[in-house]
């Protein structure tokens, strides 16, 4: 076994165990976790927000038990698997330990801590953009046609892990024209490959078909209610931020890809890099879907600098070293929640976070911890006392009712702790529009709302509200648990029309 195999393997192993070591037990899982989760239980080709991928981990967590280590076994690996697909560009290059060291680092010390360890999405978007990366790579050095296929597969299936995958398909394809377009446009694997891209992602598509497209529904809500408030000065500053601790190794991948002489077979990572960067502004996208283009940079530029610093230069590297790792470990308490609350939202104050807008949240108020943490709080205790405001109702009531939320967050944290003897909560919200039953004669809601609205309560008989979440750092926080018995004939009318409404605007049944 060569010895950079060897090296290779020890620091993804450090990566996949350090998250576990630095997350607090005190948290549970994130909003957006209960809702992929959710899917896990409902398997389909296609969901409102997201393709299917992450629905397969789903259903495999909750085969194993559904424990937080499954949970979060799954974006792990990807980022393990993400690194040694670096790694091994680096060792291809000519690199050694230094720089597959340098490679390791915005896995542990950047935004990529958290993102390969929350159930999202995102750690499979990155690891087959950054798999397609690798098939060209790979092409280029050996003009070998089975690593055209290698693309291929990686655009299939990163398209059925997160859509965005799209535009770093064109922008790649687009690099690929202007830089190796003789290489491989004159080569029918490539087209072969695409072909079986479209093969593998069909599916969806024929799933988005028949519902309507719902994808472009959920893009428009977006735009509306998060993406419009995305500024191009913002979308810099948050991609920097997120890279802090490893800024100079980015950075000098860029460069080298676009200015030295021994990298010109692979200027179109350069050139892709840049069109994706353009087409994020024009598309208002936020700063960390641009994160499966970087980890090309982070290849060449680990190499590069491990190449500008040999000799007497040496004395660079223990101070790279020395500013990522001394950095990386200040800003472990922001990119995971490695105490409680009270504690991080100390240190923060401490640190000034609130000038850097990291306690800033989707409501454009800043508050004691960042929103993903805060997203972590509270649905335990929402769903004991969801719990008991449902035993408030007599066997007969219980016959006739169900447990309604506001949101994928609440219905899903809900039907994951929820015990056996206590029926699904439902909502319209997302993907659980999907797999509503008929509640056309439902005559009692036990309802989780952040607001009580009286032109609603006043159409029932009765109103009680039976508790709330009173936990102060979870977004959660003020939530109600309601009561509502007997719905007037008029409310019934008008709710059940609204989500026969939304049913057939999404086909559903």
């Amino acid at each position: 076994m060569r010895s950079n195999t060897k090296w290779i393997l020890a620091l993804a192993i450090i990566k996949f165990l350090l998250p576990y070591l630095l997350q607090s037990n005190y948290y549970e899982p994130q909003r957006d976790e209960f809702l992929y989760l959710a899917e896990g239980r409902h398997l389909a080709w296609g969901y409102m927000e997201v393709p299917p991928m992450l629905s397969i981990f789903a259903w495999l967590t909750d085969f194993f038990g559904g424990s937080i280590f499954w949970i979060k076994f799954w974006p792990n690996l990807f980022g393990a698997f993400t690194f040694i697909l670096i790694a091994k560009m680096i060792d291809h290059l000519g690199g050694k330990w230094f720089a597959i060291l340098l490679a390791l680092f915005p896995f542990v010390f950047s935004g990529w801590l958290r993102m390969f360890f929350l159930f999202q999405p995102n750690a499979p978007e990155i690891f087959f953009d950054t798999l397609m990366v690798y098939g060209v790579f790979r092409f280029v050095q050996t003009s070998k046609d089975k690593w055209l296929y290698v693309i291929g597969i990686a655009i299939g299936l990163g398209l059925l892990s997160k859509y965005t995958v799209a535009f770093w398909t064109v922008s790649l394809l687009l690099g690929l024209c202007l830089f190796n377009a003789r290489s491989v446009l004159a080569n029918k694997h490539f087209y072969f490959s695409l072909l079986l891209a479209a093969f593998i992602f069909l599916p969806n598509f024929l799933w988005q078909y028949q519902h309507n497209f719902p994808v472009f529904f959920h893009m428009n809500e977006l735009k509306e209610t998060q993406l419009q408030y995305v500024s191009v000065l913002g979308f810099f500053s948050g991609q920097f931020l997120m890279y802090l601790p490893v800024f100079f190794v980015w950075i000098a991948g860029l460069i080298a890809l676009i200015f030295v002489f021994q990298f010109r077979k692979f200027r179109s990572f350069a050139v892709a890099f840049i069109i994706y960067q353009l087409l994020m502004i024009l598309f208002q996208g936020k700063d960390y879907y641009t994160a499966g283009t970087f980890t090309v940079l982070f290849a060449f530029g680990a190499y590069w600098l491990e190449q500008l610093t040999g000799g007497k230069k040496k004395w660079l590297r223990p101070a790279m070293i020395v500013f990522s790792c001394g950095l990386g470990i200040i800003l472990w308490p922001i990119l995971l929640p490695v105490a409680k609350p009270a504690s991080l939202s100390n240190y923060y104050e401490m640190i000034s976070l609130k000038k850097t807008g990291g306690l800033r949240w989707e409501d454009h108020k800043d508050h004691p911890l960042p929103q993903d943490f805060a997203d972590m709080l509270a649905w335990k205790e929402m769903t004991e006392k969801t719990e008991k405001a449902y035993g408030r109702l007599s066997e007969n009531e219980k016959k006739s009712s169900v447990i309604w939320c506001d949101n994928y967050g609440q219905a899903g944290a809900f039907n994951f702790y929820k015990g056996h003897a206590f029926p699904e909560s439902y909502s319209s919200n997302a993907s659980f529009l999907f797999w509503l039953p008929d509640i056309s004669e439902v005559e009692n809601f036990v309802v989780i709302t952040k607001d009580i609205h009286e032109e609603i309560t006043g159409q029932f008989q009765t109103t009680i509200v039976a508790d709330s979440i009173t936990n102060k750092y979870a977004v959660e926080y003020g939530t109600k648990i309601l009561i509502l018995k007997k719905p007037s004939s008029a409310f019934r009318s008008y709710f059940m029309n609204e989500l026969s409404m939304l049913k057939k605007r999404f086909g559903v049944k």
